[in-house]
Order: C-alpha cells, then structure tokens, then sequence
C-alpha cells in the first residue's frame, strides 16, 4: 500500500527481455538504503519486489502481466522514474490509498505552462473513464493526483512547481504513457453493486426474526 507522494526519482540503468516477461535494475539513489531483498517498492505507480540490492541499484521481476498493463515494458535504459516506498504505521497519509496495482495505460494528451504551474492531460481507457470523478483522486505513474477537468475519456489535472520538479512529470511528452490506477473506492462500490443484483434472496424475515426470539 502507498500514497501517491513520490519519494524520489530513479533512473532505469538496464531492461532485459527474458521468457515470458523481464528484468530491470533501478538506481534508487538515497532510497536505497532503506530497502530490503523481498521488499516491495512503487515504481511509476507499480508495486515491484526488489529481488536483488546492489549499492544504490535493486533489480525487479516484471512478469508478462506486468508487461502488458504498465507502460514498463515501454521503459529503456535512462528513463526516469517515480520511487515510493511502502506506507508504514506512522507514515502521514498526505495522498490517497494506492495499491500500486496499475488498472490501464493512459496517454499524455498535453502538459502546458500556467505561469508557475501546469496543466497535465491524460486519455485514460475507456473502461476505467467511469472510475474517475471530478476532485476525486487518481494515481498517474504513482502520483495522487486531484481531478480538475473531465471530458469523456481525457482526465486533466493540476501541477504545483513542487510536483513538477520532484517526479518524472518534467520529461514527459504528449503521446507518452503513464501508469493509471484509480481510486479503490470507486471499482469496489461497483463490485458491491453489481453483487447485490446477483444475490439471492434472503430466506430471513421479519416475523421468522420473531418466531426465534430475535
């Protein structure tokens, strides 16, 4: 489990195409350090286990699932990446609660100036458009992220020069992708939803309540 408040930006050092999925190693610069072999780590957005440590570098298993919901399988060596660690019992909650489970692949649409800050639009798959809701959160490659704007499938949000400078946003491009996971909240009340219409019908009543002295 994590935030969405990016810790640090890493850098891809190496991206091995291996049977049925692949391998990265990310220099995770000072979080390093807190790191253990097994552990978990959200890189843009994804929760990885590092299966090795070296120095300021961890390596991680991306399976073919992986592979095909992140945009990881488009990573190469020198791309920039968002880090977070796990969110701990006395760790703030300044975000939202991110699973670090991706849902889909979105694609920057724009990323312009506004004086000191920025707009940043992203095409979210249509079937995830419905879990989004105006100034509801969203986690894009790992950020919680506040919805400003909607229109059908496109998903604008609000950049602060903080956000801008502390995460990979700065090197995005129109057409890149971005890791996109939305609020847990939005898909589980649908679950719940949808299993109401499929349960079958209570054989408790009222007067059987009664009947057994409740």
């Amino acid at each position: 489990m994590f935030t969405g408040l990016v810790e640090h930006v890493g850098t891809i050092e190496s991206f091995e195409r291996i049977e049925g999925g692949a391998r990265i190693r990310v220099n995770a610069g000072p979080l390093a350090s807190g790191l253990e072999k097994s552990g978990s780590i959200s890189v843009n957005g994804c929760c990885l286990t590092a299966v090795e440590l070296a120095g300021k570098s961890f390596v991680a298993d991306l399976s073919g699932e992986t592979l095909r919901r992140t945009s990881l399988g488009e990573m190469k060596p020198g791309a920039r990446v968002n880090l977070e660690r796990p969110l701990t019992a006395m760790k703030e909650l300044g975000g939202h609660f991110v699973q670090g489970h991706v849902d889909g692949i979105g694609r920057v649409t724009r990323l312009d100036a506004e004086g000191a800050n920025w707009w940043l639009g992203v095409e979210v798959p249509g079937d995830l458009a419905r879990y989004v809701a105006m100034k509801g959160s969203v986690a894009l490659d790992g950020i919680s992220l506040t919805v400003a704007t909607q229109q059908g499938n496109i998903v604008e949000t609000a950049i602060i020069p903080y956000t801008y400078e502390h995460t990979n946003l700065s090197s995005l491009k129109v057409g890149d992708a971005v890791n996109v996971e939305c609020d847990i909240l939005a898909k589980y009340v649908e679950r719940l939803m949808e299993s109401r219409g499929k349960a079958p019908a209570s054989r408790l009543s009222v007067a059987r309540l009664i009947e057994e002295w409740f």
